[in-house]
């Protein structure tokens, strides 16, 4: 099959290469980038949790005064991993929703009233810390990237696609899920990817994309991806 993943390269790393070892063709078409926030000094001894939805909250965090022992709770295992990179020691990761993470977070913390830090983009598709407050727990979102959309697409990778129609597109957030339908107009591809499978992270993404008449279209959790091309 051919694949395209939308995230960024870097986070659509290890994705790749398993599709590839799987006899995929992989095409990595970015449709945002990532940017670090400016963001108040943190306190990070007032937490005695610290919860990641992104391996890129991660990336900008600067973790010189952090304690690595402090509880640390990740969506998906690329999250996990970042953490376990970064230096964190007690690390919950979730399977990669975040209702998952809530109800880890949930089940796993026996006093509500110690303060929890979440770090996370500027742009969410869940108000998990909404959610954990109206369950009772002290949470401070702290917003430390944000993501931009991608202007143009490598005139190589547009040829490829006319050649060799995807089989499935993946999108992994609204804010992507904007751009490249933007893209896809811009670069008169509508054509294309109307032969095109849409595998999307929500309801909300696939919102953004209703306008299109695709082949078909999936919803799908974070790890899931090899799964669900087996119903294409």
């Amino acid at each position: 099959m051919h694949i395209i993943l939308t995230r960024t390269e870097e986070d659509s790393l290890n994705l790749a290469e398993t599709l590839n070892m799987q006899g995929h063709l992989v095409t990595q078409i970015p449709v945002i980038k990532i940017k670090k926030l400016e963001f108040k000094k943190i306190d990070f001894e007032k937490y005695k949790k610290i919860i990641f939805t992104s391996s890129n909250a991660i990336k900008f965090l600067d973790i010189k005064k952090i304690n690595f022992k402090v509880q640390c709770y990740c969506v998906g295992r690329a999250t996990e991993l970042a953490a376990k990179r970064a230096g964190f020691t007690n690390i919950y990761s979730s399977e990669g929703t975040v209702d998952s993470l809530i109800e880890l977070i949930i089940r796993t913390s026996e006093n509500k009233l110690e303060k929890m830090l979440y770090l996370s983009s500027e742009f969410v598709s869940r108000d998990l810390d909404g959610d954990l407050k109206n369950a009772g727990f002290l949470v401070d979102r702290i917003k430390n990237y944000t993501t931009l959309p991608v202007e143009k697409i490598d005139p190589k990778k547009i040829d490829l696609l006319k050649k060799n129609i995807p089989d499935a597109i993946f999108v992994y957030s609204s804010q992507s899920a904007k751009n490249l339908f933007n893209l896809i107009n811009k670069y008169s591809l509508l054509n294309i990817v109307t032969h095109s499978n849409l595998m999307c992270i929500s309801e909300k993404t696939l919102l953004e994309l209703k306008k299109i008449k695709w082949k078909k279209k999936f919803l799908f959790n974070p790890g899931e991806e090899e799964l669900l091309l087996d119903k294409i």
